[in-house]
């Protein structure tokens, strides 16, 4: 029996078949680039102990074409033989609101929510409410558990999530500090648990890929987060601006933006593409600083590891102290240069790195003699969807 679980996102689809029993993945896939001209379907299909990979460039104009097309690789992998060896199926959802806040079997009322959440999460709520659509329509007989990305943040105190606004505003419109990036954060914090060899920990995990976002936890526990209302707000990010003076947004409507130009501004153009005005991917900035010291490129790094390191500042004082910090996602599992510029701020905590390990992008890469631990952790959203998935299922038998 196998559990298959979907991540869908506004042009992209991903999915995973993990064995029930072990929680071994069998079969990977990834549609990138759907309703655009161009469109990948990428599979990994185990064979024996290695995975056999395949590249085909197709036609997929919508979240259901993609689907189906899922479903017929699934087929001739030979993995599965028919359907009916799906014991559940997990999907993530970015965001549950208030109402959703732990894995949840799907009904009628449980997608009507994630619909009223369009307007928090407008690029990947509309996606995964296709996705669930889509699988309640070709695989009806199999259950569906949608496992909600702002659900791990459901144990910040009020101190933490509320706005100081108005609290009319909180209550008739639910303006609070969501959180975003919860499932990478719960996995790499859970293992970082296990390394540690304790439950009882302070740990601060930091995602950090085109977004970014940093987390502060308490004894497997969440208790403050640098996303917000949107995945806007935080630390700057790939082309996002993070926090910001909201004046500027008055200022700039007096010059004749729209707010759609600044929206796209704001989320699409600012961040490293913005300041660097070259790029947001941190590779080719590195090599802009250290082969042709274009300064503007390193100006945009060293501001994006600035505010991280102000966040990672503020969750010490939160937490007061910390016993570890972990990286993950695709600049903090691979980015050596940001690691170590981050990390030269928090050298006042006790914390040194092995500069060998980390380049090396090691598991461990504090040295010998750092009072804080640092872990670089390959973040794996579906194994944590698959895991909440198989819990809620062995609770309440089918």
């Amino acid at each position: 029996m196998y559990i298959l679980v979907f991540n869908g996102g506004s042009s992209s689809l991903k999915v995973t078949l993990y064995d029930y029993l072990n929680l071994k993945s069998h079969y990977k896939a990834h549609v990138d680039g759907i309703s655009l001209d161009s469109c990948k379907f990428k599979q990994h299909i185990l064979r024996g102990e290695d995975y056999e990979v395949v590249n085909k460039k197709v036609i997929c104009k919508n979240h259901d074409q993609a689907f189906k097309m899922v479903l017929k690789g699934l087929i001739d992998s030979k993995i599965l033989k028919k359907f009916s060896e799906i014991k559940v199926i997990g999907h993530r959802v970015v965001h549950g609101g208030e109402k959703l806040i732990e894995p949840t079997f799907v009904n009628p009322l449980v997608k009507r929510e994630i619909k009223k959440n369009f307007i928090l999460a407008p690029l990947h709520n509309p996606a995964n409410y296709k996705i669930i659509t889509a699988s309640q329509k070709y695989l009806k007989s199999i259950p569906d558990v949608a496992v909600f990305d702002t659900a791990f943040y459901q144990t910040l105190p009020r101190k933490a999530y509320l706005y100081a606004l108005p609290m009319k505003l909180y209550r008739n419109y639910h303006i609070r500090k969501y959180g975003f990036h919860g499932i990478s954060h719960e996995y790499v914090s859970s293992q970082t648990l296990k390394l540690l060899k304790k439950n009882k920990s302070k740990i601060i995990t930091c995602h950090l890929g085109n977004g970014v976002s940093i987390s502060a936890i308490k004894d497997g526990k969440c208790v403050d987060t640098s996303m917000g209302f949107t995945p806007m707000t935080g630390a700057m990010m790939g082309t996002r601006i993070g926090d910001f003076d909201p004046s500027i947004i008055r200022l700039l409507l007096k010059k004749g933006y729209t707010f759609d130009n600044l929206e796209k501004i704001f989320n699409y153009d600012s961040g490293l593409k913005g300041v660097s005005g070259i790029t947001s991917d941190v590779r080719i900035l590195r090599d802009k600083w250290f082969k042709e010291k274009d300064v503007r490129a390193k100006l945009a790094l060293d501001l994006y590891c600035y505010d991280i390191a102000k966040y990672i500042g503020s969750y010490i004082l939160v937490l007061g102290g910390f016993d570890a910090i972990t990286f993950t996602a695709g600049v903090g599992q691979n980015a050596w240069y940001v690691r170590k510029w981050i990390c030269d701020y928090l050298k006042f905590s006790g914390l040194s790195l092995d500069d060998r390990k980390n380049k090396k992008n090691d598991l461990e890469i504090h040295d010998k003699k750092s009072k804080i631990k640092v872990f670089v952790i390959t973040t794996k959203e579906g194994l944590q969807i698959a895991k909440v998935v198989k819990n809620l299922i062995s609770q309440s038998p089918l």
